[in-house]
């Protein structure tokens, strides 16, 4: 059967088919161009067949864009003070296949806080990840000294001053109330208009090196005080060791009023 002027055009339209077979003389190269000839006619059939512009569909990028803003306003709430969230620009012209409900998800080692990365990734119908640089400033009241404060002297409400900033922008562990701050000294002399930070303070001794002590054990009902002497410095909350008026010496804790607590 002569095949007709309609097919040939469909046919045509296919890069390589032709509509005339070859001679064929009985050897496989007639068979494989049959089969090849099988195939490209299924190929075009599942392509006329596919809904339009399916093959073509393309992600939006504004749609990544506001899934990484959603992501990070998720993370971030909870935060002192006011957080702002900014996307890096998505070059346009990435070339990614359209995804029902792309994905955001941290990177190892990422978080939300100041220049961070978010992945995003597609699962169905195509698998494809993509990477996109955010960031995130949080403004926000923070501790600092209004005046020069000498190592070792036990700071005050007089020598703190409250700023606001972007706390992403400072050092790690700023005291953000300053009640973390009173009664404690710095490290090292600090000048006026220094952020503090809490890892750079000491606590105010509560117990002092050669200090007498009441050294109070307690455990499943019971509860033992004695006299000690301290052979350290500490504030509340911290380690300190004692010795009794036996010579035995003993690690407790150190609180206010003198006392150091021993739990069995």
């Amino acid at each position: 059967m002569e095949p007709s002027a309609e097919k040939d055009g469909l046919f045509s339209a296919i890069p390589g088919f032709k509509t005339s077979p070859p001679d064929y003389d009985g050897d496989i190269e007639g068979e494989t161009y049959a089969m090849k000839s099988r195939l490209l006619i299924t190929a075009l059939i599942a392509a006329l067949a596919a809904p339009a512009g399916a093959q073509n569909a393309r992600q939006d990028v504004a749609a990544i864009k506001r899934s990484v803003e959603q992501f990070l306003q998720v993370q971030t709430a909870g935060l002192p003070g006011k957080v702002t969230v900014t996307v890096g620009a998505i070059d346009p012209r990435m070339q990614l296949a359209a995804c029902a409900d792309p994905q955001a998800f941290f990177t190892s080692g990422a978080r939300a806080w100041g220049k961070t990365t978010v992945g995003v990734r597609c699962a169905t119908p195509v698998v494809w990840t993509v990477y996109i640089q955010a960031s995130v400033a949080v403004i926000g009241d923070y501790i600092a000294s209004a005046a020069p404060l000498v190592q070792g002297q036990a700071i005050d409400a007089g020598q703190l001053t409250v700023l606001q900033g972007d706390l992403t922008m400072l050092p790690a562990g700023i005291a953000t109330d300053a009640s973390q701050v009173i009664g404690r000294s710095a490290n090292v002399s600090l000048p006026p208009g220094t952020p503090m930070r809490l890892d750079t303070l000491r606590s105010k001794p509560v117990v002092q090196s050669g200090q007498l002590v009441r050294l109070v054990s307690s455990g499943n009902g019971f509860s033992v005080s004695s006299e000690a002497r301290a052979m350290g410095t500490a504030g509340d909350g911290q380690v300190v060791q004692v010795k009794t008026s036996g010579g035995q010496q003993i690690t407790g804790i150190a609180k206010t009023g003198g006392l150091v607590e021993v739990a069995f």
